[in-house]
């Protein structure tokens, strides 16, 4: 493998939370179309009611054509034209303070009147302000989430195990990568996206990988994932750095740059299909494992205070490791043949009633 070379840091992370829309991407809300324009109407006409009870409470200060003073309807009827940019003249403002509270309070209210009632038009305009407050706020408040490298094959599956966690949502992960079209299938399921090289640190530190709880790095490249790993591991010394290689002889260099666990994806793929050959079954059952949303899932839980002392091989849960101090044990080793207080099992859940698999 070539020597890698890093990358110049911090241009990213200087610049004001307005100039990263574009390279950071926060989910979107669908609205229905007919809730959009409901919304824009009672807004255009909050602003219009508004824009009465101002004029009315302040009548003595407007001079009508007529002469015989403004009426609530006169009031309507300056809001509506004045509003709408109309402006017949026949009734102005005659005192300083009428003429005040129009620049400072219904010229105001003029604009946010066109805004919400031609918002289709000026959607694009305020999209920019809208993403740059969302990015704003979620960089402020940004903890514990998960940062995925890479929204390939590798990546997606990462993201659907993730999501098919009850505690993880779906703002909780963001996807870093180049390809803008992955980005939007991103966007499309509500996770946080960012455009850039992960193997850029600006770029992993816009994805907040500093207060990042995990990291998983999937690249299509073994180099990059070395790369991307040490530089996650750089900003991100607590983290837990999940990576993916393709060839074995590398998982070396990835757990030197600080990943704490390695997946061979080519071996395992093909370990899945050499069983295939011969117990097809085994597979099955092997993916229905690795499919959290149905059927069996293996998952962890603290030992309650009943099963402290026994054996894991006793319980109803079929278990199949014992966490104790960070280190797996499996269930036939002689550190399992005891549970101990904060002990943790890994054991095989059911997570949907048990039903045949089509094969």
């Amino acid at each position: 493998m070539k020597a890698l070379k890093r990358l110049p840091l911090g241009s990213l992370t200087d610049r004001p939370d307005h100039e990263l829309v574009g390279i950071l991407r926060m989910p979107e809300l669908t609205v229905s179309p007919l809730r959009s324009i409901v919304k824009r109407i009672i807004g255009a006409t909050l602003a219009l009611l508004l824009t009465v009870i101002i004029v009315y409470v302040d009548r003595d200060g407007y001079r009508d054509a007529n002469g015989d003073g403004l009426s609530l309807l006169d009031s309507l009827y300056y809001a509506t034209v004045s509003l709408s940019t109309t402006g017949y003249g026949d009734i102005a403002p005659a005192t300083s303070s009428a003429r005040l509270v129009n620049v400072l309070v219904i010229t105001p209210l003029r604009v946010l009147f066109l805004i919400v009632l031609v918002g289709t038009t000026l959607e694009v305009l305020t999209e920019r302000s809208r993403q740059a407050f969302k990015i704003q706020k979620w960089r402020t408040k940004v903890r514990d989430h998960t940062v995925v490298v890479g929204f390939g094959t590798k990546g997606r599956s990462a993201v659907n195990a993730l999501l098919g966690d009850e505690d993880v949502a779906p703002e909780q992960i963001v996807v870093v990568d180049t390809d803008q079209q992955a980005l939007d299938a991103a966007s499309a399921l509500g996770l946080v996206a960012v455009h850039g090289s992960a193997t850029r640190a600006d770029v992993l530190r816009v994805a907040a990988v500093q207060h990042a709880r995990a990291v998983v790095v999937a690249p299509n490249r073994d180099d990059t994932a070395v790369l991307v790993t040490l530089t996650a591991r750089e900003l991100a010394p607590k983290a837990h750095i999940v990576a993916s290689v393709r060839e074995a002889e590398n998982v070396h260099l990835l757990k030197q740059s600080g990943a704490n666990q390695v997946v061979v994806s080519s071996e395992t793929a093909g370990r899945l299909l050499g069983m295939a050959t011969s117990t097809p079954l085994v597979v099955d059952i092997m993916e229905d494992l690795l499919t959290p949303e149905s059927g069996l899932a293996i998952a962890e839980r603290a030992v309650e205070p009943s099963e402290e002392g026994g054996s894991p091989r006793h319980l109803a849960d079929l278990v199949l490791g014992l966490v104790r101090d960070g280190v797996l044990y499996r269930v036939d080793a002689p550190q399992a043949d005891a549970i101990e207080p904060g002990d943790k099992l890994l054991y095989v859940k059911k997570v949907t009633q048990a039903e045949k698999i089509e094969r």
